[in-house]
C-alpha cells in the first residue's frame, strides 16, 4: 500500500498548526502573567529582516491553507492579516486547522502528479507535481516560520520546551 498524498499532508499540517496554537497561547499567558504588553511579543523579530512573530503565524497559515487548496484545486480562504493580539492569531490557525482538517482523500487524488505552480507577484515557482510541492516547498515553510515563532517566544522568555514544538510523541 503506498501513501497517499492526503495522508502524508493532512496530519503533519494539523499537528504544526496544533502546536503553533499551542506555543502561540504560552506566549498569550506569558505576556499575561509578566504584565509585558502583548504587541511587544507579537511585534518581535529575531533580527531586523525577518519577519515579526504575527507575520511568522500568518505565514504558517497562508502556507497551510495555500498547499490545500492548490493540490484540490479549490480556492483558498482569504485572512486579511489585521491580526493585532493573541487571540486573533489564535483563531486564524484555527480557522486554518478547521479548512485543512475539512478535505478527504478523495480531494486531493491526482495531486500527486499535478504540476504544481505558485504565483507571487514577482513571478512563480514550478513543480513536477504534488509531492514535489509537499516535500520542498510546503513543509520545509510551515518547519521554518513555525520554528521562527517558537524561536522568537523562546528568545522572550516564554518557557517553551521542544515538546511544545513536537507536540505529544509515540502516543500513536
Amino acid at each position: 500500500m503506498s501513501l497517499s498524498i492526503h495522508d502524508a499532508l493532512v496530519p503533519v499540517l494539523a499537528r504544526a498548526l496544533t502546536n503553533l496554537g499551542g506555543v502561540l497561547e504560552k506566549g498569550r499567558l506569558h505576556a499575561e502573567s509578566e504584565k509585558v504588553d502583548p504587541a511587544i511579543l507579537l511585534g518581535m523579530r529575531l533580527y531586523p529582516s525577518m519577519f515579526a512573530l504575527t507575520r511568522q503565524a500568518q505565514v504558517v497559515s497562508d502556507g497551510a491553507k495555500g498547499c490545500m487548496a492548490r493540490l484540490a484545486a479549490v480556492e483558498a480562504p482569504k485572512f486579511e492579516d489585521t491580526e493585532s493580539s493573541f487571540e486573533e492569531l489564535k483563531q486564524r490557525i484555527d480557522k486554518t486547522l478547521v479548512f485543512v482538517k475539512g478535505f478527504d482523500a478523495r480531494q486531493l487524488e491526482g495531486a500527486d502528479s499535478r504540476p504544481v505552480v505558485v504565483k507571487f507577484p514577482n513571478g512563480a515557482l514550478n513543480f513536477k507535481n504534488g509531492w514535489d510541492y509537499l516535500q520542498t516547498f510546503v513543509l520545509p515553510n510551515i518547519y521554518f516560520h513555525s520554528s521562527m515563532a517558537y524561536g522568537i517566544l523562546r528568545h522572550a522568555g516564554v518557557k517553551l520546551a521542544k515538546s511544545d514544538f513536537l507536540g505529544s510523541i509515540g502516543s500513536g
